[in-house]
């Protein structure tokens, strides 16, 4: 290549641009994990039924996963500039319409506004960055970027939701919002490029209503397989939904303008990056359903302090994104990819060794590990995706991408929470006091909340005995879940570099 067919360099515009884009992805990535601390008083307000308390956590990710890949395709035809304004004026707009919800109903309806509004943002940041940096070094740095803020956001969600849940009403976890959106709103028309596919085609609406109809119904099924255990009804969403999924990949190698280029996973690099994004995602995410619980209710810290022993693991989320376009200019990205999985997988590992006696030490460091070797991972795996696609599609190959995240999220909850759960039900049947009554003990058995909650109200010896005994069984469940995690990390660790053997330090991608 000569200088005269190198792409151009990204300049200070650019940069100051990326801060811009920044600000929308670390917002998601808190407002994904900073509700489950709002929840104990959201229910104490709003006094919702156990469905609907479902559907407030649930409707969220629903959107979400669910709008991506359309939204990624709306902004390649209409401007991703322009989507990422209307999204972020939806957000803010059901920001303020959340945190005064005067029930539970208005909520949920609310949350469903901002999945919306999520799903403009994601695809319309990632496939900004591909447009905006054409280098392919300064493109792997900026999207080192945007993986830290969106792991960073994933660590300081409980930091920030037990800051404000100590000060102010549960409300107040979303009006923080609005002050990134105004400031996106203000910036974006001054910094950020507007970009659309030149030729983008006929919109197909058919496809639209395929993609949804396969997501919504395949991620419902999922999670609520963890939260509910083996049923028809979510296995019968989850069968639905792959059909459908079938008719939606038939149809887009029909039509002249489809939705979602099949052909680009003919490409090993652009599979194995999926694989390994959507991995690292699901141990990730898996994992956060356990250490969060470990440390409120096995550890007793105050919603505040557990947020505080998030911010090693944050901080080397932040280092380990910044060092991964150092390494993949002198070692082979494949090798990069399995050396960020193996460090990962050490971090389960040593999480699995938790008791109810542990200190915080043996947990700060397993949640590092984890967060530096997933986050690796993931900046890599999201250049390779990022750049394996045509510059005039980078919305839909970037709503996939965060489609494969969603995904990644939801079988960890699912597959890791049923993991813990199955085992921490069997165990405390093992263990629980034999004078506790029948009613108590079958309410005990849900879940560890509902089992000290029971025990609260038990006159000791015997609730003293059920507590003990619930914790136990918890890091029981806790210690097979990591396992299996850090099993699945090690099983990519030895495929990846096969899978990747033809993606080469100058970023040229195997295709």
């Amino acid at each position: 290549m000569t200088l005269l067919d190198a792409p151009a360099r990204a300049g200070r515009r650019q940069w100051i641009g990326l801060a811009v884009l920044v600000l929308p992805v670390l917002l998601i990535s808190v407002d994904l994990h900073v509700l489950s601390y709002a929840l104990p008083f959201i229910s104490a307000s709003l006094a919702p039924s156990s469905s609907q308390l479902l559907w407030i956590i649930d409707i969220y990710p629903f959107m979400l996963a669910g709008l991506l890949l359309p939204m990624g395709t709306l902004g390649d035809r209409i401007g991703r500039r322009r989507l990422l304004m209307i999204g972020a004026a939806a957000f803010g707009a059901a920001s303020v319409i959340a945190a005064f919800s005067s029930d539970a109903g208005m909520l949920i309806a609310t949350r469903a506004l901002l999945g919306v509004g999520g799903a403009t943002l994601m695809p319309s940041t990632l496939s900004l960055i591909r447009n905006m940096f054409h280098d392919d070094g300064q493109r792997r740095v900026a999207i080192a970027i945007w993986t830290a803020a969106f792991a960073g956001g994933a660590m300081l969600g409980p930091l920030m939701g037990g800051a404000l849940l100590e000060h102010f009403w549960w409300g107040s976890v979303f009006l923080v919002n609005l002050p990134v959106m105004a400031i996106l709103l203000v910036a974006a028309p001054l910094l950020l490029p507007e970009s659309r596919d030149p030729r983008p085609g006929r919109f197909d609406l058919l496809s639209v209503t395929l993609s949804l109809a396969a997501i919504l119904p395949t991620i419902y099924g999922v999670q609520h397989i963890a939260q509910e255990g083996l049923g028809w009804p979510p296995v019968l969403a989850i069968v639905g939904g792959l059909a459908l999924g079938a008719a939606f990949i038939r149809r887009q190698r029909t039509v002249p303008d489809p939705m979602l280029d099949v052909t680009l996973f003919r490409s090993s690099a652009f599979t194995a990056a999926i694989g390994a994004n959507t991995l690292g995602v699901f141990a990730m995410v898996g994992s956060s359903l356990f250490t969060t619980q470990y440390l409120q209710m096995v550890m007793g810290a105050r919603p505040f302090v557990a947020g505080l022993y998030a911010l090693p693991s944050a901080g080397m989320a932040v280092l380990s994104a910044a060092l991964a376009p150092v390494l993949v200019r002198r070692i082979p990205p494949g090798l990069v990819v399995c050396v960020g999985l193996l460090i990962g997988a050490g971090g389960f590992a040593l999480l699995a060794q938790l008791d109810p006696s542990a200190t915080a030490m043996p947990l700060i460091a397993g949640i590092m590990l984890m967060a530096g070797g997933v986050t690796l991972v993931l900046t890599v795996s999201s250049d390779l995706i990022i750049a394996t696609a045509p510059p005039e599609r980078a919305g839909s190959v970037a709503g996939l991408s965060q489609v494969a995240t969603e995904f990644g999220g939801a079988l960890g909850i699912s597959i890791l929470g049923s993991i813990g759960m199955a085992v921490y039900r069997g165990h405390l049947a093992d263990q629980w006091p034999e004078d506790l009554p029948s009613q108590s003990a079958e309410t005990a058995r849900e879940t560890l909340g509902a089992a000290l909650e029971v025990a609260r109200h038990t006159p000791e010896p015997t609730g003293q005995a059920l507590a003990d005994a619930a914790r136990e069984a918890f890091t029981q469940g806790q210690h097979y879940a990591m396992i299996t995690a850090a099993a699945g990390l090690c099983l990519m660790a030895i495929l990846a570099p096969m899978l990747l053997r033809a993606v080469r330090r100058s970023g040229q991608h195997a295709r």
